[in-house]
C-alpha cells in the first residue's frame, strides 16, 4: 500500500544540537509541532520537553556553558529579522535579550557564560555592527561600528575579544582580530576572491584552526598565527571543501567534514598522536553542526540522510563510536520504501562536465521528469532527504537536480563560471541537462518540467523563455524576474553581496535588464505555477507580482499563490501542505500522469 501525500510532508526533522555544560541534557530543534522549536532531551532516543511554543520557526539553539539556560533566534512571519532570546532548560518564559528590532547574526556565548556576542544591522539596515551583550546589567554594547557584512566568528579562550568576519561579497570574506575596546587587526590580507571562516582558536587563541580557500581550489584546513598574521595551509592540494570544523576543549581531537560530491565525509585528528581516521558507521548523507560536548571526546552533528529522516548524532572521537540521539518520524512512510538518488554528470555546451544527482521511479522509461534547479547560485544540490522528490516517485516523475557552473562544492573556479557577464551560460547548462535527459533514454521528451526556488526561480524562468519549446511545465518559487527591481528593492545589507555576483545596477543596468526574464515574458509558452512569501525580505514579492501580471497580459496559463505570513520559502508546515498538492496537481496534469 502507497503512503499518502500527507504523510511524506510530514516527515519531521531534528537539528542544531547544544549540550549543556555538564553534558547531561540536549537543547535542538524540531519541526514536530509544525515550525521549528525549543526542545531538550536527557539521553538518547528519550522523549524531549518542549520549552518554546511559537507559531513561527526558530532559527538556533545555543547553551550557555555558565548557567543552564539555552539562547535561541526567531524572525517573525518569515522576515529573517532574527531576535536573540534565552530561556531556563527547566522551562519558563523566554526572555529576549535583543535591543533593537533588527536582523541578528548570533556569535556565541563568551566561555564564561556571562556576555553573549552577536552583530546586528539595526544602525542603518546596511551594515552588521558587532555587539557584546552582559546578561548582568542587560546592557548591550558596541564594539566594532562595521562597514559592510560582519559576523562574530568566535570568543578568545580567555574572553578578552573577538574574531570576527567581514564579507566583501558570497566569494569573498577577511577575518579580523578585535580585541574588546580596542581596534581590530586585519588577520587575512589578500588579493583576489578568497573566502576566509570557521575561526576554532587553539589553547589560548595565539593560533587557530581556520578554513580557507586562499592556498588552493577547494575550502582547506590552514593555521592561523594571530600575532603574525600568517596563514600555514595544512592540505593545500584538497580535493574537495572541507565545509566545518571543531576541537575539544583539551585541544586534542580535532574533527573536519569535507564535502566529497556532495556527500559529506567526517574525519577525527587524533592531535597527541597525529593520527587521523574517518568516521565510520554513519549512515550516507549531509553532516552539519558539529559540537563537542564539553570536557569530552564526544561530538555531535546533524545529519540529513539520503534515504532517512534528519536526525542528531553523537559520535565519540576517542573509540569511534557513533550514536543515534533523535529519531524524527517519517509520517508512517517506510524508511525501507525511500530511494536514493544516483549520482551521474552531462557535458555542457563547452563540454563542462555538470553534476546532478538522479532519482528515477521503479520501472522503465521514459519518464516524466522534474529538473530541480537550487537556489544561491552559490549553493549546491545534495542527496539529502526530499519528501516531494520522494512522493514524486511514487507517483512516476523522476527528478534530475543538476548543480549548474556557479554551484559551490566543486571549487572556486567553477563557483565563478557565472558571475556577472556569464550568468546565461548557467542557463545554457539546463539546456544541455534536457539533451542529456532525452538522449540518455530515460526522459520523455514532451514530459520535462523545471522546479526552482530563489535564484532557482530565475533559472525556471529564464529557461523558459530562453528555451521556450522544450518545457512541459514550469513552478517558480520565490524566484528572481527582474535583476533591476531585485536590486533596488531586496534588503539594503544585501544589495551590495549579491551585485558583486550578478552586476551593479550603476555600472551594469542594461545588461542586467536584457537578461531578466521578464524582459522576455512574451517568449513563455509553457503554464507557469509562481509562489511567493509576502515577507519575503530577500526577493521581494513584487517580483513574482510582475511575472503574474505579465503572464495574464500575454495570454499564458499562470496560478498565483502568495502567502501572507511567510518570507524567503515556506517554513511553515500548514502552509507546506497547501502549497504541496497544488503543485503536485499543476505537474500532474501538465506532464500528463494519470
Amino acid at each position: 500500500m502507497r503512503a499518502t501525500f500527507e504523510q511524506y510532508l510530514n516527515i519531521r526533522y531534528a537539528a542544531d544540537a547544544s549540550f549543556r555544560a555538564d553534558g547531561a541534557r540536549m537543547a535542538f530543534l524540531t519541526d514536530i509541532t509544525g515550525t521549528a522549536q525549543l526542545w531538550t532531551l536527557d539521553g538518547p532516543l528519550l522523549w524531549p520537553e518542549q520549552l518554546t511554543f511559537y507559531d513561527g520557526r526558530l532559527m538556533f539553539a545555543a547553551y550557555s556553558p555558565g548557567e543552564p539556560i539555552i539562547a535561541f533566534g526567531k524572525d517573525s512571519g518569515g522576515n529573517e529579522n532574527q531576535l536573540i532570546y534565552i530561556v531556563s532548560d527547566e522551562g519558563g518564559a523566554p526572555q529576549r535579550l535583543s535591543v533593537q528590532d533588527a536582523k541578528h547574526l548570533w556569535g556565541g556565548w563568551s566561555p564564561d557564560g556571562q556576555r553573549a556576542a552577536w552583530s546586528h544591522n539595526g544602525r542603518n539596515g546596511r551594515d552588521f555592527d558587532v555587539y557584546v551583550y552582559d546578561l548582568a546589567t542587560g546592557t548591550e554594547e558596541m564594539v566594532l561600528e562595521a562597514d559592510g557584512y560582519m559576523w562574530v566568528d568566535a570568543w578568545r579562550p580567555d574572553g578578552s575579544g573577538l574574531f570576527v568576519g567581514r564579507a566583501g561579497s558570497n566569494a569573498d570574506s577577511d577575518l579580523f582580530w578585535l580585541p574588546l575596546g580596542k581596534t581590530p587587526t586585519l588577520l587575512t590580507p589578500h588579493q583576489g576572491n578568497v573566502w576566509h571562516q570557521s575561526v576554532t582558536p587553539i589553547g589560548d587563541g595565539e593560533r587557530c584552526f581556520i578554513t580557507t580557500n586562499g592556498l588552493g581550489e577547494f575550502m582547506h584546513v590552514a593555521l592561523l598565527d594571530v600575532a603574525n598574521r600568517t596563514i600555514e595551509a595544512l592540505d593545500p592540494a584538497a580535493h574537495w571543501d572541507v565545509e566545518a570544523i571543531a576541537l575539544s576543549d583539551d585541544d586534542r581531537w580535532f574533527v573536519q567534514v569535507r564535502n566529497d560530491n556532495g556527500y559529506s565525509r567526517v574525519s577525527v585528528t587524533d592531535r597527541d598522536r597525529d593520527e587521523t581516521h574517518d568516521v565510520e558507521g554513519l549512515p550516507g548523507g549531509i553532516v552539519s553542526g558539529i559540537e563537542f560536548i564539553s570536557d569530552t571526546s564526544q561530538f555531535a552533528v546533524t545529519l540529513s540522510g539520503t534515504a532517512d529522516s534528519t536526525d542528531i548524532w553523537v559520535i565519540d572521537a576517542a573509540n569511534g563510536r557513533v550514536e543515534r540521539w533523535t529519531r524524527s518520524s517519517t509520517g508512517g512512510v517506510p524508511r525501507s520504501s525511500l530511494t536514493q538518488p544516483e549520482l551521474v554528470t552531462f557535458p555542457s555546451f563547452d563540454d563542462l562536465e555538470v553534476p546532478a544527482f538522479y532519482w528515477r521511479p521503479e520501472g522503465e522509461g521514459p519518464f516524466p521528469v522534474v529538473i530541480d534547479i537550487h537556489g544561491g547560485p552559490e549553493a549546491q544540490r545534495r542527496p539529502g532527504l526530499s519528501a516531494m522528490v520522494q512522493y514524486y516517485l511514487e507517483r512516476g516523475i523522476a527528478t534530475f537536480a543538476p548543480n549548474v557552473r556557479g554551484s559551490r562544492g566543486y571549487g572556486k573556479t567553477y563557483m565563478a563560471l557565472d558571475d556577472v557577464y556569464k550568468r546565461m551560460d548557467s542557463v545554457a547548462d539546463i539546456r544541455a541537462a534536457y539533451d542529456w535527459l532525452v538522449a540518455h533514454g530515460d526522459a520523455d521528451a514532451d514530459r520535462i518540467a523545471l522546479k526552482g526556488g530563489s535564484y532557482g526561480g530565475f533559472m525556471v524562468l529564464s529557461a523558459m523563455v530562453t528555451y521556450p519549446d522544450l518545457w512541459a511545465a514550469g513552478v517558480d518559487i520565490v524566484g528572481v524576474a527582474n535583476f533591476v527591481s531585485f536590486l533596488e528593492n531586496t534588503s539594503e545589507y544585501r544589495r551590495h553581496l549579491r551585485e558583486a555576483e550578478y552586476g551593479s545596477l550603476a555600472h551594469d543596468r542594461e545588461f542586467l535588464r536584457d537578461i531578466s526574464p521578464l524582459t522576455h515574458i512574451d517568449k513563455i509558452a509553457a503554464p507557469l505555477m509562481v509562489i511567493h512569501g509576502r515577507n519575503d525580505p530577500r526577493v521581494p514579492v513584487s517580483e513574482a507580482e510582475q511575472v503574474v501580471d505579465a503572464c495574464r497580459a500575454n495570454g499564458v496559463p499562470v496560478e498565483s499563490i502568495i502567502y501572507e505570513d511567510e518570507g524567503h520559502g515556506l517554513a511553515k508546515r500548514t502552509n507546506r501542505l497547501d502549497a504541496a498538492p497544488r503543485v503536485l496537481d499543476f505537474l500532474v496534469q501538465h506532464l500528463r500522469l494519470t
